[in-house]
């Protein structure tokens, strides 16, 4: 009966054990020049960056209630305005997308999308708000006003830092020797999606009056 070894053959366990030890030599090399961490760290600041532009995003969604209700002391009649950022912002609030769903396409569509037209809602509020003088003086929707300026500000800092660190993740995955490090310890790794260019992406709106 043939041995174990005889059946796999001499050349390939000689091949295997090459192989591994090739990988043990290379795996302390790496270890000891912080390579094979880099890929979980470019990652792990991919996602803090995720949760700031979420964080940001929450702080303008937080506002828009208070802004909606000073605006309808003044302007009741601009019934189908308040309705439609009011619809919005629930539709952007109920799109949720976590920093382990960020390598979805689609998912981070549809949010970038809802963010979207909640802010085009809310450019049309904002627009309304010339045909009220006394509003425009109104001391809590000045202060509003400057939050939420502050907070648009903090969105495009947000996102432009968000995409700075998706492109150096996905530049490591991709690249040797990252993308051999990330093929052998890390497989799940999975490319992130960035945000997408819109019309006058590279400035916040304009909300001053």
């Amino acid at each position: 009966m043939p041995s174990i070894q005889g059946a796999i053959g001499p050349t390939s366990v000689a091949a295997r054990l090459a192989s591994a030890l090739a990988m043990l030599v290379l795996a302390l090399g790496l270890s000891g020049c912080g390579a094979i961490n880099r890929v979980p760290t470019l990652e792990e600041q991919a996602k803090a960056s995720w949760s700031e532009v979420q964080n940001q995003y929450q702080r303008r969604s937080d506002l828009i209630p208070n802004l909606v209700e000073t605006v309808k002391g003044y302007a009741q009649q601009e019934k189908d305005v308040l309705t439609g950022v009011t619809e919005a912002r629930a539709k952007a609030s109920s799109v949720k997308v976590d920093a382990a769903s960020v390598s979805d396409p689609q998912k981070l569509k549809e949010f970038q999308d809802a963010q979207n037209q909640l802010s085009g809602a809310l450019g049309r509020l904002l627009v309304t708000v010339e045909r009220y003088p006394d509003l425009k003086s109104n001391q809590n929707f000045l202060a509003l006003q400057s939050q939420l300026e502050g907070t648009e500000n903090r969105i495009a800092v947000a996102r432009r830092d968000y995409n700075g660190a998706v492109q150096a993740y996905n530049t490591e995955i991709r690249t040797i020797p990252g993308r051999w490090i990330a093929s052998v310890f890390y497989p799940e790794a999975k490319p992130m999606e960035t945000f997408t260019a819109t019309p006058n992406a590279d400035r916040p709106p304009n909300v001053k009056f």
